[in-house]
């Protein structure tokens, strides 16, 4: 259990993760859903693809503490921010590995289980090439964007035969002040994708 989270359920606030500018950072409402959409299991090696900030490694390690996570990130800078954060939270079940997908993912020697893609870039290649490496029953969940990374998700899920596909276009609002009055803004709507894959 972490000193800066001390609850056994997810969803950290964003505020307590270190943050660099520019860096995209998953937020609570969203890691949710991606947390809920894996299926994790207590033990899962789970992968995930352009780690950002490493708010999802965070919540797995978190989750799942016999778990291994490895977290690809292709800027060493970021890398630093995710180990930073895992540092913050006491979390020492996630590895970094540094290279652009998908022509590190041969390198890593631990196959996943379960697989997290996040970005906007090739997530067409990257899905194709993580699908050769999970087990039957292995989960892949990938954030979209847009109406195109949508469709080209979607389009690689068709070609894979993946099965138990779910879309979920997330449209969430939050409570902010604003001088004297209060109002909901609304957060920018994601899409998560997510399929299994069966033999």
């Amino acid at each position: 259990m972490s000193e800066l989270w001390k609850y056994v359920s997810p969803g950290i606030p964003d505020e307590l993760f270190e943050r660099l500018p520019g860096i995209p950072m998953s937020q609570r409402e969203i890691r949710l859903l991606m947390l809920s959409a894996l299926r994790l299991e207590a033990n899962s090696v789970v992968w995930d693809i352009g780690a950002g900030t490493g708010t999802i490694p965070v919540e797995i390690g978190l989750l799942c503490p016999q778990g291994q996570i490895i977290a690809i990130e292709r800027d060493e800078e970021v890398a630093n921010l995710i180990q930073l954060n895992c540092d913050r939270f006491g979390v020492h079940n996630v590895q970094i590995a540094i290279g652009s997908a998908p022509e590190c993912l041969s390198q890593i020697a631990t196959l996943p289980q379960r697989a997290c893609i996040e970005g906007s870039r090739g997530l067409k290649p990257i899905l194709q090439q993580v699908w050769e490496y999970l087990p039957s029953t292995g989960r892949v969940v990938v954030t979209a964007a847009s109406l195109e990374a949508l469709y080209e998700v979607s389009e690689s899920f068709t070609q894979l035969q993946a099965r138990n596909v779910e879309v979920v276009q997330a449209a969430v609002n939050r409570l902010e002040t604003r001088g004297n009055s209060r109002r909901l803004a609304a957060v920018d709507p994601l899409f998560i994708l997510s399929a299994e894959k069966l033999d």
